[in-house]
């Protein structure tokens, strides 16, 4: 077959939307490295896809497998074994090592009763601009 065209496919697929659906699938497979059925004949992977098709060369229902397969989402995870999830952070360590945190940080601080020195003002405001206090 020199040429082919869309009538010789629509013969195989009666569909010309599942036809385009199936020859770009092939396309691509044959880009990713697939065994060609037919000569190339100098002819890109979509034209070859068609020959393909309406030389009856490849299996349909396989590359229409792949259609799907291609556009599915990814699948559920599977859920975690009990050895995983000893692994996994949960809320109370999280939020345990976060008051751990807060008190320490609030341990340097003066407590509300304690009044602050002209010096701890100036440190605390330099801290907290990150060493860039105004003068």
């Amino acid at each position: 077959m020199a040429r082919v065209t869309v009538e010789d496919c629509v013969q195989k697929v009666p569909n010309r939307f599942q036809l385009v659906l199936l020859a770009a699938q092939r396309a691509r497979n044959l880009s990713r490295g697939e065994e060609l059925t037919v000569d190339r004949d100098n002819d890109k992977n979509p034209v070859v896809a068609l020959r393909e098709i309406a030389e009856e060369t490849i299996e349909l229902g396989k590359i229409e497998q792949d259609l799907v397969k291609s556009l599915s989402r990814a699948p559920e995870p599977e859920p975690a074994d009990e050895e995983v999830l000893d692994l996994i952070p949960t809320d109370q360590n999280i939020f345990g090592l976060q008051d751990v945190a807060a008190e320490e940080e609030s341990a340097n601080l003066p407590s509300e009763n304690e009044e602050m020195s002209p010096e701890d003002i100036e440190a605390a405001i330099e801290a907290e601009l990150g060493g860039r206090a105004r003068r």
